[in-house]
Order: C-alpha cells, then structure tokens, then sequence
C-alpha cells in the first residue's frame, strides 16, 4: 500500500510535469480544495482547476516541492510555483504550504495557503500592488478565477 508521503510525491511529481491526470488519480471524489485564489472547490471542480492551470501554463510552469510532513491521515508540502500569469505574461513565483488530509489511500481535503498580496503584486504589478491586501481585490480576484474555471469547464 502506497503511503501518504509516496502520494504526496506522485501528486507533485505529475504538477511538475504538467499532468492534471495523474495528480487527480490522487483524489477521492468528494475532495474538497481551497485556495486564496478559487475560494473552496468541491468534486470534479478541483480536478479542472488543475487541467486549466496546467493547460494553460503550456509546459511553462516550474514545479518545485518538499515534503514537510506525511503521516496516515495528514501531509503537508511546501512548494513554488514559477510561471508567466497568462493575462499579462507578468513572471509570478508563489511559494504555497498545502496541508493535506487523506481516507483510504486518497485526498479528501488540500488547502492552499500563499501571501494572496504578495502573488498581486507579481500578477498585477502596481494594481496589485495597491489593491491586493484589500478584501474587495481579493474577492474579485476570486470571482474572475471562478468565472475562468466556468468557463473552461463548459468548453471541455
């Protein structure tokens, strides 16, 4: 039977090669995922987030990861993500801690933890800069994700 830390590997391994398909193998049905950026997911929604990042990315993302922490039930891992933010091609690199909790072998909950300001400043340059510590940026930061999650879902 393959270890909480053997699927946190697999996980990150298949993001840094750009695989959504493996990375959700990794997934009970019933995952839930939150992030800064898409708010909570539910299900089949957290498997196209990573689809359309990883498609859209167009091999382009760099993936670095470390394993903190890997027990039967919970797993955390630091990583960085290095890419061109696909509005302005803006070069975003976003260090985030996800923590993890498993049920029979699978995912069950990942949640995304990064300095939301700090990616603003990155992806918007002075905008973000300004207006991304403000709750009303970060909502409409999360609304436009939500919207490109939409609709990328109902073209695929």
């Amino acid at each position: 039977m393959r270890t909480t830390k053997d699927i946190l590997i697999e996980f990150y391994t298949a993001f840094s090669n750009g695989d959504a398909t493996t990375m959700c193998k990794n997934y009970d049905v019933n995952i839930q995922f939150r992030d800064p950026a898409f708010g909570l997911l539910k299900g089949n929604e957290v498997c196209e987030m990573w689809k359309m990042l990883t498609e859209k990315s167009k091999g382009n993302m760099k993936i670095e990861f470390s394993v903190i922490k890997a027990d039967e039930y919970t797993g955390s891992v630091r990583w960085i993500a290095t890419y061109k933010f696909v509005k302005n091609q803006r070069t975003v690199v976003n260090t985030v801690l996800s923590e993890f909790q498993f049920k029979e072998g699978l995912i069950i909950k990942q949640t995304d933890q990064f300095d939301i300001w700090k990616w603003s400043k990155q992806a918007f340059g002075i905008t973000g800069y300004l207006l991304g510590w403000t709750g009303f940026f970060q909502k409409k930061v999360e609304k436009q994700a939500v919207a490109s999650l939409k609709k990328y879902s109902e073209s695929h």
